[in-house]
């Protein structure tokens, strides 16, 4: 016996979502004079005289919980051209996972190497290739208000590259964005005009090639933070900068 624990938020017109979403749910009687077209039916052929339920939507790939591709990073990766979302191995959405626990990071802080390091050390684990690693800061709590876009810390160049060397080719946040929240990037910038920090964490993936999930949930409903499997394959979305994707933990209880 499997348990599966959903890690994903919903894909709504939510006020999390600075960059709009729409929804348009069409009920069973929309599609009749579709549905007589197709099969050259009458209406009372239908039962009750009704057709199929349908939905329009209209959002950015970047909506809901979602993959990040190389290519959404920078047109280029470890030299060469950045791969789209599409052109991503299946083999790198299905590992071992493990949570980090950052929600002890005040809001908007930098998540260090040491940060990750000390995480590791409490629960006594060490990263091995082709784990994904999910980090924790909490942010996923206040999904559905508008102070979600500017909740939680976020990862920089050197945490992302840490990640990397180890061998991790994908990793999550629970948090809107994998990087800081924009005002706290913004604030540091403003005070140090240093262009190094400008979404440092994305731009690692110029120098080493990974992908990132953003928009993670539910990361303290697993049981133990290491000890299960991560199933997060993006929609296969050709050209894109990311995929959406409908991210599971799954525990084995045998």
């Amino acid at each position: 016996m499997v348990r599966i624990i959903d890690l994903s938020v919903p894909t709504e017109d939510s006020p999390s979502e600075p960059f709009p979403v729409k929804v348009t749910h069409e009920d069973h009687t929309k599609s009749v004079e579709a549905m007589k077209s197709f099969f050259g039916c009458d209406e009372e052929d239908l039962p009750q005289g009704l057709g199929w339920a349908n939905d329009s939507v209209t959002l950015g790939a970047h909506a809901g919980t979602h993959v990040d591709a190389p290519w959404h990073y920078f047109p280029t990766s470890e030299g060469k051209r950045a791969r789209t979302i599409d052109e991503m191995p299946l083999e790198w959405f299905y590992g071992d996972g493990v949570v980090l626990d950052m929600r002890h990071k005040p809001n908007g802080s930098l998540i260090t190497v040491d940060d990750i390091k000390q995480a590791l050390k409490k629960i006594n684990y060490k990263i091995k290739p082709w784990d994904i690693v999910l980090i924790e800061t909490g942010a996923d709590k206040y999904w559905g208000k508008a102070e979600y876009f500017n909740t939680g810390c976020g990862m920089g160049r050197e945490s992302t590259l840490w990640l990397i060397e180890q061998g991790v080719k994908v990793m999550g946040i629970d948090a809107w964005g994998w990087d800081r929240p924009f005002w706290a990037i913004k604030e540091e910038f403003q005070r140090t005009k240093d262009r190094s920090i400008l979404w440092a964490g994305h731009r690692a993936g110029i120098e080493r090639e990974y992908c990132h999930i953003e928009k993670l949930a539910n990361l303290d409903k697993l049981p133990h933070p290491f000890g299960f499997k991560v199933a997060c394959f993006p929609v296969k979305l050709t050209g894109g900068s990311a995929g959406w994707t409908r991210a599971v933990a799954i525990i084995d209880d045998m």
